[in-house]
C-alpha cells in the first residue's frame, strides 16, 4: 500500500476493486427498478400525480434521514452498515417480484415497496461514501471518485436502456436481472476489507446529530465548497427546461430531448476518463473555480443557442466541466474531513446536493415562467459566474489551493 508501485492506480487496490464493482451492481439495479416502477405505475394509474409521487418517495427519506444515518456511519462498522441496507434494498425489489404472484400488485404496494427501497439507501449513503477513503492511499482519492464517477455516469446511460429492454419481456425480468445485480454487489461489499477505527459511542442528541453542519461552518474551506456547489447548481441547472428548448427553440422531436439528456453524461463520461488517470497537484483551487465558471459559460451557450449541434457540444462541456469541479469538491470535502466526523459530514453535504438537484429544477422552472425560458437559462448562467467571483473573494485560502490534501494558509 505504502509503494510507489501500488500507488500508480486505484485499482492496484482489492478494496477498491470490490468497492467499485459494488457500487455499479447497485447502481444499475437502482436505474432499472426506478424505470420498471414508474412504467408499472402509470399502465396501472396514467396519472402524472402518481408518477411524481415516486420521486416524492425517494426525496424524502434522503433528506428526513440524512443525518440519523450520519451519525450512525461514524459511530457503527461503515461496511455494516452498507451491507444491511443493500440487504433490504434486495428484499423491496423481491417484494417487487412477488406482488403480481402473490395478487397484491397495486399502486400503494409499489409506492411502499419504493419508499422501503429509498429509506434503505437513504441510510447506507453517508457509510458508502464515507468508506471509501478508508481503501486506498489519499493520493489517489481524486483519480478513485473520478474512476467510480465514471462508471456511475455508465450506468446512468446504460440501466434505463436494459431496464427498458427486460420490461418489454416482463416487469418480473427486470426486476429479477435488478436482484440479481444485488446479490453481486452484496457479495463485493461483504469482501472488502475493511477495519473501522474504535470510536467512544455518542447518543444520538441534537448536538451530535448536527456536528457535520457545525464542522463544515468552522472550516472555510469545506463550506466554500460545498456552498459553491450549492448555488452553483441552484442556479446554473437547465436539465428542467430541455423539452421547452428542444420543441420550441431547436424544433427538434423526442429524439433530440434524448439526446440532450444525454449530453451531460457524455461530457462526464469522457472528462471522467481522462481525469482518472491524473492527480490535481498544482492550481487545484483555480481550476476548480474556473471549471464552475466553464459550466456557467456553456449555460449562457447553450441558452442562446438555436442550433442542434451547438446545444449538444454546450452540454457535453457543461457536464464535462461539471465532473472535474465535482470530483475536485469531493475529494477535497473527504480529505478535509476526519474519518470520525465523515459520516455527519456527507450527510450535510447529501442534503445540500439533494435541495440544489431538486429546488434548482423547481427555482427555474418558476422564472421561466416569468422571464421566459431563454431568459431564465441566461440568469442561470450569469448567475454561476457572479458566484464564482464572489467565492473567489469570500474564499482567499481555497482559491490559493495548490493540492487536494493541503490548504494555502
Amino acid at each position: 500500500m505504502n509503494s510507489a508501485a501500488s500507488q500508480l492506480s486505484p485499482f492496484s487496490h482489492r478494496g477498491f476493486r470490490h468497492y467499485l464493482i459494488a457500487q455499479n451492481c447497485s447502481s444499475l439495479s437502482f436505474q432499472i427498478v426506478s424505470l420498471a416502477v414508474s412504467w408499472q405505475i402509470y399502465a396501472i394509474t396514467h396519472s402524472a400525480f402518481m408518477l411524481g409521487m415516486i420521486g416524492l418517495m425517494q426525496f424524502l427519506p434522503s433528506v428526513l434521514l440524512a443525518l440519523p444515518a450520519g451519525h450512525l456511519a461514524d459511530q457503527y462498522n461503515r461496511k455494516t452498515l452498507i451491507v444491511t441496507g443493500q440487504v433490504i434494498e434486495f428484499l423491496a425489489v423481491v417484494g417487487l417480484i412477488a406482488l403480481p404472484l402473490l395478487s397484491w400488485l397495486s399502486t400503494p404496494a409499489l409506492l411502499a415497496l419504493v419508499a422501503l427501497f429509498s429509506i434503505a439507501k437513504a441510510v447506507e449513503g453517508p457509510a458508502n461514501t464515507s468508506l471509501l477513503p478508508a481503501l486506498l492511499p489519499a493520493e489517489l482519492l481524486s483519480k478513485a471518485m473520478a474512476t467510480n464517477q465514471v462508471f456511475r455516469e455508465a450506468m446512468v446511460i446504460a440501466g434505463p436502456m436494459v431496464g427498458g429492454l427486460l420490461y418489454v419481456y416482463s416487469p418480473e425480468a427486470a426486476y429479477g436481472v435488478a436482484a440479481l445485480s444485488y446479490l453481486i454487489a452484496l457479495v463485493m461489499i461483504a469482501t472488502v476489507r475493511y477495519i473501522p477505527v474504535a470510536l467512544t459511542r455518542l447518543p444520538m442528541t441534537m448536538k451530535n446529530l448536527f456536528a457535520g453542519l457545525h464542522f463544515i461552518f468552522e472550516r472555510k474551506d469545506v463550506l466554500g465548497v460545498i456552498s459553491l456547489d450549492l448555488f452553483a447548481v441552484l442556479l446554473g441547472g437547465v436539465t428542467a427546461l430541455l423539452p421547452i428548448f428542444a420543441q420550441d427553440i431547436l424544433h427538434t422531436g423526442p429524439w433530440g430531448l434524448g439526446a440532450l439528456r444525454a449530453a451531460p453524461s457524455v461530457g462526464a463520461l469522457l472528462t471522467g476518463v481522462w481525469i482518472s488517470r491524473r492527480v490535481f497537484t498544482r492550481h487545484t483551487g483555480l481550476i476548480m473555480f474556473g471549471c464552475v465558471a466553464g459550466f456557467g459559460v456553456a449555460t449562457l451557450v447553450f441558452a442562446l443557442s438555436h442550433n442542434i449541434v451547438l446545444s449538444l457540444l454546450a452540454l457535453v462541456a457543461l457536464g464535462g466541466f461539471d465532473m472535474v469541479s465535482m470530483v475536485i469538491r469531493g475529494a477535497m470535502v473527504q480529505l478535509d474531513t476526519p474519518d470520525a466526523m465523515r459520516g455527519r459530514v456527507n450527510a450535510v453535504n447529501s442534503i445540500f446536493i439533494n435541495t440544489s438537484n431538486q429546488f434548482g429544477e423547481f427555482e427555474t422552472g418558476v422564472l421561466a415562467s416569468v422571464l421566459g425560458t431563454v431568459p431564465a437559462a441566461v440568469v442561470g448562467g450569469v448567475g454561476t459566474l457572479v458566484i464564482v467571483a464572489i467565492w473567489m473573494k469570500l474564499f482567499p485560502s481555497l482559491r490559493r489551493r495548490q493540492q487536494l490534501t493541503q490548504s494555502a494558509e
